[in-house]
């Protein structure tokens, strides 16, 4: 794999029963594990292939509040409290500070609706300043040129991708709870119409609650249970470079390009919302779904090519219990960069810091964004499976509110009260015959 990534010891053998059982080892379902292992519960976390392996370790590492959809800023602003609560508890670093993330930008109708979302958050408590051209010149001197204005949201940050799910992984297993790598979830036992299991390729566990937090493969596992999951992932492309000299802010966003520094001191480089869409027989099916979204981002978003149906993430065809399925034929998604967006990201990066022009590229990598057609994440039981929850559709947010969903997850399976309201994830809105808005990316 390109992606930097920390491998971890896990649990080797599988436990006969389990409280809860969480599928799928990324920010969400350690969370979700270890905030249930807090509270004794008994918890099994499987993982087909390796912990934060896929895109908990493919993505910038922002955990923000700034220019977040008014659905999704309550349990991003739990999840900042969250990240720096978990550090504090587990003695395990994931990298978590509040470096302040910075906006830039030299156009009007931009500044405009930054300026707006910061009216709007301010009645939320969410602390974030607007600034004017000689502010945010002189926060971005390293870009050599002058800015009409910008917004500093300094109580956000980031975290490591690399480090975070493994030492959140490692914290679970402190706390009783068993995680299992290269153990793939074939499929669910029913009793009475309701969970009684879940089969793996190593062997059944019995439990009566199973939480679904399997990112870009969430759909069509649903798929072999009967649950309509709209879902459609976009390859996205990024590389990290380790600047010769001089040094920029830790998060910096403008429209032709966003900067994010790493654990290891190297930087990635990205551009927001650009990717491919790779054809699948799951796109087709979901393409009324997607229209709205997709037609809004038509700038960003190209055809892609047939790395999607080589991956198996979206496939169409039911697989039996008693036989390997595409999960344990394609352990750890880490699909084909795009070498074009990979000179148009380094092109871009140059002109907005040249010295990044003298740097060296430690790595690039790719991976797949799980969306859902209003760009909201889909938290919560399904009706059609009593004991079958969803944590799935995390909309390229995921990482940064990992720790909001995964108490949220653990607060509707113990019953206890949601540290947010849960209704604006509600898995059923996708499938009702009116459509939420787009959230905005």
């Amino acid at each position: 794999m390109r992606v930097p990534l920390i491998r971890i010891d896990t649990t080797p053998t599988l436990p006969r029963s389990a409280d809860v059982v969480v599928i799928g080892a990324g920010i969400v379902g350690v969370f979700t594990a270890w905030f249930l292992a807090k509270r004794g519960v008994k918890v099994a976390l499987i993982e087909k292939g390796l912990v934060g392996a896929e895109q908990s370790s493919r993505n910038w590492g922002w955990c923000r509040q700034q220019n977040r959809d008014a659905r999704e800023l309550p349990i991003a602003t739990e999840s900042l409290r969250l990240w720096e609560q978990f550090e504090a508890e587990s003695g395990e670093t994931t990298g978590f500070r509040r470096s302040g993330l910075l906006y830039l930008s030299n156009d009007d109708g931009e500044l405009d609706t930054w300026t707006r979302w910061c009216e709007f958050a301010r009645t939320a408590g969410v602390r974030t300043e607007v600034l004017g051209s000689k502010q945010a010149t002189e926060r971005a001197t390293v870009t050599g040129r002058n800015w009409k204005g910008g917004v500093f949201a300094p109580t956000d940050g980031i975290a490591d991708p690399a480090s975070a799910a493994p030492a959140v992984a490692r914290s679970v297993m402190k706390l009783g709870g068993t995680i299992h790598q290269n153990c793939a979830a074939r499929g669910i036992e029913t009793s009475g119409g309701r969970v009684s299991g879940v089969v793996t390729e190593h062997g059944t566990i019995r439990t009566t609650t199973v939480v679904l937090a399997g990112g870009a493969w969430a759909s069509t596992f649903c798929r072999q249970l009967g649950i309509r999951l709209p879902q459609a992932t976009i390859r996205s492309s990024l590389m990290s470079v380790s600047l010769p000299r001089g040094r920029l802010p830790d998060a910096l966003h403008t429209s032709a390009i966003t900067v994010t520094r790493r654990g290891d001191d190297t930087y990635t480089l990205a551009i927001s919302g650009l990717g491919k869409l790779d054809p699948t027989l799951q796109k087709l099916r979901y393409a009324r779904d997607f229209i709205p979204m997709f037609g809004r981002r038509w700038r960003s978003l190209s055809p892609g090519n047939l790395e999607g149906v080589r991956s198996g993430h979206e496939g169409m065809r039911h697989w039996r219990l008693d036989e390997p399925t595409p999960m344990e034929k394609m352990r750890v998604l880490d699909p084909c960069v795009d070498e074009a967006t990979l000179r148009e990201i380094r092109k871009r990066a140059i002109e907005l810091c040249p010295a990044i022009g003298e740097s060296r590229v430690a790595a690039s990598w790719a991976g797949y964004i799980d969306t859902t057609p209003d760009g909201v994440p889909a938290i919560g039981e399904a009706k059609e499976l009593p004991g079958f929850v969803l944590a799935a559709g995390l909309s390229g947010h995921g990482f940064g509110i990992g720790p909001g969903c995964g108490h949220l997850v653990a607060d509707l399976v113990t019953g206890v009260r949601p540290i947010v309201d849960p209704e604006p994830y509600r898995p059923a809105r996708l499938n009702e015959s009116v459509r939420g808005k787009v959230a905005d990316f």
